[in-house]
């Protein structure tokens, strides 16, 4: 499962270097911009063209969040692809504000036990609709990775790794039900993580 923001595109770059045949592979976003595919602000578009478009061969099939669509109707056709999934990785960033996916802190979808996917208010710029998925669907990995660059991402990283997990600081919140969860930290992130 693929995410959105600066921090992984450079991560997509390197992977299609790494291995340019994806095609036994499947792929899924854990949230996206209420916007087309071809939008600058869609994770879906950074995806394509730091990934998919430097591939030799593309993964066996792409599972896009349809950001055009209506939002409750986008979420509810995602929820029917994802139902009964177990992700074998599941990569997020983590905002300045500890936010992951569009789990944004102390909003309502933080709470959603009975949903996969939700659409999710906007909380920082772009400030556009989205779709998440909710943190018991980013849970049903057999593994979870965060990467997170740069000092603005420190105390974020601090309270996601270090502290009690807190609607505070959503990222905090999720975590593998079936596996491990790794942060990839650059020394400016991990700056505050102590010695």
């Amino acid at each position: 499962m693929l995410t959105g923001g600066g921090t992984p595109k450079r991560a997509y770059e390197l992977a299609a270097l790494e291995e340019g045949d994806w095609s036994r592979v499947e792929l899924w976003w854990g949230d996206e911009r209420c916007v087309p595919p071809e939008d600058e602000r869609s994770n879906y578009r950074l995806a394509k063209e730091a990934l998919l478009d430097r591939l030799e061969r593309q993964p066996r099939t792409v599972h896009r969040i349809a950001g055009e669509d209506d939002p409750a109707k986008a979420a509810s056709a995602y929820e029917e692809e994802v139902r009964d999934v177990t992700f074998d990785l599941v990569l997020n960033g983590l905002g300045p504000d500890g936010h992951t996916a569009s789990l944004f802190p102390h909003t309502p979808t933080l709470e959603i036990r009975d949903r996969l996917v939700v659409p999710a208010e906007p909380k920082l710029d772009p400030y556009v609709e989205r779709i998440t998925l909710t943190v018991p669907a980013l849970a049903t990995c057999r593994g979870m990775v965060f990467l997170a660059v740069g000092e603005g991402k420190a105390e974020a990283a601090r309270r996601a790794f270090a502290e009690p997990p807190s609607a505070a600081t959503p990222a905090s919140l999720v975590r593998s039900a079936a596996g491990e969860t790794i942060a990839v930290l650059d020394r400016a992130a991990a700056a505050a993580l102590g010695p």
